[in-house]
């Protein structure tokens, strides 16, 4: 598993391997709009970048998050 994966799964408290790049609040019950809040932090913690708000209100999904990412230079190792 993934970094990312791994992330998102502790803040989301749910198994990494049940996430997915489609996974998202539509697909993770516990997916809330404080625990996105959260999420958002621990990503710019752990990456060392710093979301705008566009790109925060754009996460649908695992995938908006790992395009945000590379778009700030961040290589993922899937």
């Amino acid at each position: 598993m993934s970094k990312l994966y791994d992330l998102i799964a502790r803040v989301m408290n749910v198994s990494a391997a049940s996430v997915t790049d489609d996974s998202g609040p539509e697909s993770i019950e516990s997916w809330t709009s404080f625990k996105g809040y959260v999420l958002l932090y621990e990503l710019e913690s752990e990456f060392k970048v710093k979301f705008t708000i566009d790109e925060a209100m754009d996460v649908k999904k695992v995938a908006d998050i790992k395009r945000h990412l590379g778009n700030h230079g961040v290589v993922l190792n899937d």
